[in-house]
């Protein structure tokens, strides 16, 4: 039987999973130019499939083009290779759509630069369940679910490797059978690229072993979360580190203590974006070492921003180099690419109307009462994705960040995925993003 030479072209969507189409090697060259062709409408494709519902109609053509710098191509002893690029939707006539994803983080951090000459070095974690083991008790942390894995994750943190990311770290995490992997920083849309493509091992490396990586938010809705954890920072065009002051409170600059600012102001608008599925507000939940307020906390794992520690500093260039803040309000529902847009939007809007950070609390922030907390002008993250979404509609910057066209096609997009799954019960909602994610 003869084989054919395909590669496939993609982008990760709104609903955060990676769709496109496949064309013969051959064609190549001329596809790197012309892409394949999409329409507008297939942006509007759910988590679960079908097309619920479409702003755009069956009228009109795109073109979904490839990034050569974002080529993976990973072999498999048992099979065909990973073959693809991740890349833009454009026009016909070769401009970016303005529903892009992708373009929806370039086009953020362009408007960071133009305004501030500075831009954002980041790294994604992410958690999963990996079904090629068995869940035994104790296997927290254990070096015993690392024996089991059986070279799972020596495999994966290969396929990262091949695929043009550097794999920094995989452990046994928390919850049953879950594990959680992470990449070295990078400039910010390298950055989501990678978090694309390490994802997309992940799947590949489970499935050649006959097993899944299952990233969904919630597989039970009394379980442990998977979550995805944004690390950033502020840089000058050069690189230099501009985020940390060790005399400023919380060890930010000025400037990175106004782009936190930002964060926590519209971090109710956030979640809709960062944690856009049913699923995702059964995680965020008390006891769950996940976010359930809008808050800032120092090397503390239940805020939702978090200031991360620097870890035995060689000097103060090296300090700078790793302090970094943790955004924690995301999971594998949310296109890297929106994911980490939106949060530069919302930083970039704490800077340019100079948005500030309440002092640190002489308190611990967990020992005060929810009276105190909301006294301290803290708000609580919305408990469901309908209210991420009514936030998200009524912030007045939202339509600057989209652009109106793109805002309400989200809008729509993610209400029709709330009916979707209306009348489910947790247990069955759960398991319908497990199927998917």
């Amino acid at each position: 039987m003869q084989h054919e030479d395909l590669v496939f072209v993609a982008t990760c969507d709104l609903a955060g999973l990676v769709r496109g189409k496949a064309f013969p090697a051959s064609d190549l060259d001329d596809r790197l130019r012309r892409g394949v062709g999409f329409t507008h409408s297939n942006l509007m494709m759910s988590a679960f499939g079908p097309i619920y519902a479409t702003p755009f109609g069956t009228v009109g053509d795109l073109m979904l083009v490839p990034d050569p710098s974002v080529q993976v191509q990973v072999p498999f002893d048992d099979g065909p290779s990973e073959r693809f690029y991740l890349g833009d939707l454009k026009t016909i006539d070769g401009a970016y759509w303005e529903c892009c994803p992708r373009h929806f983080l370039r086009r953020a951090l362009g408007a960071l630069q133009a305004a501030t000459g500075l831009t954002i070095r980041a790294a994604f974690e992410q958690e999963f369940v990996y079904t090629g083991v068995d869940d035994r008790p104790g296997s927290t942390y254990a070096l015993d679910l690392m024996r089991r894995q059986s070279g799972f994750g020596e495999a994966l943190m290969a396929a990262i490797r091949l695929a043009g990311a550097t794999p920094d770290s995989f452990l046994p995490e928390y919850g049953p059978r879950q594990f959680e992997m992470t990449v070295k920083p990078a400039a910010a849309l390298r950055a989501a690229d990678d978090a694309v493509i390490m994802r997309e091992m992940a799947r590949a490396v489970a499935f050649r072993l006959g097993h899944r990586a299952i990233l969904s938010p919630m597989l039970h809705p009394n379980g442990i979360g998977n979550g995805t954890h944004i690390h950033f920072s502020l840089c000058d065009l050069a690189g230099k580190p501009v985020t940390l002051d060790p005399a400023a409170p919380y060890g930010l600059a000025a400037i990175a203590g106004q782009f936190a600012a930002g964060v926590l102001h519209h971090l109710p608008a956030l979640a809709a974006v960062t944690a856009p599925s049913v699923a995702s507000y059964m995680r965020l939940r008390p006891d769950r070492w996940a976010p359930t307020w809008c808050n800032l906390g120092e090397r503390d794992r239940g805020a939702s921003l978090r200031v991360s520690p620097v870890f035995a500093p060689t000097g103060t260039d090296d300090a700078a180099a790793q302090f970094n803040l943790e955004y924690r309000v995301c999971d594998a529902a949310a296109s890297p690419y929106m994911a980490l847009g939106a949060l530069v939007n919302a930083g970039l809007h704490g800077i340019t109307h100079g948005v500030t950070l309440p002092p640190p609390s002489p308190r611990n922030f967990w020992d005060m009462s929810e009276d105190e907390r909301t006294e301290a002008g803290v708000r609580r993250l919305p408990e469901s994705l309908p209210v991420a979404l009514d936030a998200l509609a009524a912030t007045a910057e939202a339509k600057d960040w989209f652009g109106g066209p793109f805002l309400d096609a989200y809008l729509m997009f993610k209400r029709s995925e709330i009916a979707a799954v209306s009348g489910l019960d947790e247990e069955a909602v759960c398991a319908r993003y497990a199927e998917v994610y």
